[in-house]
């Protein structure tokens, strides 16, 4: 039975070398805070327990402990265990390391120490490298579209989902997994999705990806080697999404766009069509209701493929829900949602109902296990299943509500005349701008620390759309404390 001592402190990785156990331990210690592997303020193991890892006599680490604290490079004091002594470095030659160059070892060295340079071979301490010229000062205001508020992630119930998860977690759950994610998840997903969105969903048809972007390269990628050559996408969209796509093979061909959305009236041969139906994102216009059939009549006549972007369809404000495109034809339709928008970008949490005939495919493009994390897909399936989610989707639904209606406030007080559409749902709104002002403005915005992206930066190059001049103001990333500063500089860069 092993020593229940011997599974105390940190692990610590040492390689003694030289003409004595007790020097050679010495050195290897030094050496390791001299170039910051350990830091200031870690605690070492203790004596009994380094010994036992290195396979050494107790007396010899505690005579190496002895020794780098009487030099100073160690702490030792009863009750707190042994640390790595705090230091400054004080010389105005310092790079801001924390650790010396050659030439300022004796600043960084604890008084009265003798002076010791590592040997040689040893690592160098990290240096940043110099700039080439002068960066611009971090954005004080984030107006960016395409994330939540950050600071509002529900850390209390998301914990007591995660420690209620692991504790309920099969063995199994912890080793390689079905590569299409935790069967706890996917079905919570396929009651959530029913209720919520409208997805006829079945958990078999349910792959879980590493984010919306590892979900389209997948589908690309099967789509490619079903022998498709080209994809059809929206006029306005994000350029990461038709990379996706470019990456897999597939070219990318730009839809006409107008008041009521896409228009599918120009689909022919392309072998899919990727759509943001419930919002599109930037426009902010749900696919009008008489474009729907359409587009599910042309992937059953071609037997192309849509994939349906729910952008941010869980935030709505002052309209009926719209449904998810995949309803109507759940075997022509791949349905994408993700928690990036919900909850956190950061979670790496996306999720794809598959039509049948696909599921086999896209399972084995996604290779032979699970590459998602088992216990957040766990953590997620508790947080829907115990009713968290939607408290949280509502909770934030009125937040993000009150930060459009301060903003539309703001910008009827200060700029009457810009017209703002897409408010109705989602986390940003288009803000149009006089003619041939965009990039002004956008560059105006940057050297006053607001970041913002222009309609241009959203826009397909082969898109036969009239070019437009606006902003795509998100007002979901500011923390709330920061949401009236942000409104007020987004003011004063507005022509």
């Amino acid at each position: 039975m092993p020593k229940p001592w011997a599974t105390l402190g940190i692990d610590l990785h040492l390689e003694p070398a030289g003409p004595g156990l007790r020097r050679g331990l010495t050195d290897a210690l030094r050496d390791a805070v001299r170039t910051g592997r350990l830091a200031p303020g870690t605690r070492l193991p203790s004596s009994r327990s380094l010994a036992a890892d290195l396979g050494i006599a107790r007396n010899t680490v505690a005579e190496a402990y002895a020794e780098l604290a009487a030099e100073g490079w160690l702490t030792a004091r009863q009750g707190s265990g042994t640390r790595v002594a705090e230091r400054a470095v004080t010389s105005p030659t310092g790079d801001g390391t924390g650790f010396p160059s050659a030439d300022e070892d004796t600043a960084f060295a604890p008084a009265g120490a003798r002076l010791m340079l590592p040997p040689a071979g040893a690592p160098a301490p990290f240096r940043p490298l110099a700039s080439p010229r002068p960066q611009r000062p971090r954005p004080a205001y984030d107006l960016l579209p395409g994330s939540p508020d950050l600071a509002s992630f529900p850390r209390t119930e998301w914990l007591k989902a995660a420690r209620r998860a692991l504790l309920a977690a099969p063995h199994e759950a912890l080793g390689y997994g079905d590569p299409r994610g935790r069967p706890e998840l996917r079905a919570a997903l396929a009651v959530y999705l029913s209720r919520a969105r409208g997805v006829r969903a079945d958990p078999e048809r349910i792959v879980v990806c590493a984010g919306f972007g590892q979900g389209l390269h997948l589908l690309g990628r099967v789509l490619r080697a079903r022998g498709a050559r080209t994809a059809a996408v929206e006029s306005y969209g994000l350029p990461p999404h038709w990379r996706q796509l470019t990456a897999a093979g597939l070219a990318t061909a730009p839809l006409p766009f107008d008041e009521l959305g896409t228009d599918p009236g120009e689909l022919t041969d392309q072998s899919a069509l990727l759509l943001t139906p419930a919002h599109q994102f930037p426009m902010g216009v749900p696919l009008h209701r008489d474009r729907r059939p359409t587009v599910v009549d042309w992937a059953r006549r071609t037997g192309g493929l849509v994939l349906e972007d729910d952008y941010d369809g869980e935030f709505r404000y002052d309209r009926q829900p719209v449904g998810a495109l995949q309803g109507l034809d759940p075997d022509h339709v791949v349905y994408l949602g993700t928690a990036s928008k919900s909850l956190a970008p950061g979670l790496r949490l996306a999720w794809m109902v598959l039509p049948p005939t696909l599921v086999e495919e896209v399972t084995a493009a996604k290779g032979h296990v699970d590459t998602c994390g088992a216990l957040d897909q766990l953590t997620l399936a508790q947080f829907l299943t115990s009713g968290a989610y939607d408290r949280h989707v509502r909770a934030a639904r009125l937040r993000y509500r009150r930060r459009r209606d301060a903003l539309v406030r703001a910008l009827a007080t200060h700029a009457p005349h810009r017209h703002v559409t897409g408010i109705a749902a989602g986390l940003h709104v288009l803000l149009r701008l006089p003619p041939g002002t965009e990039q002004s403005v956008v560059q105006a915005a940057t050297w006053q620390g607001l970041a913002l992206h222009g309609l241009a930066s959203f826009r397909h190059a082969y898109a036969t759309v009239e070019p437009a001049d606006a902003l795509v103001v998100g007002y979901g990333t500011p923390p709330d404390h920061a949401w009236a500063g942000a409104l007020e500089a987004l003011c004063r860069v507005l022509p």
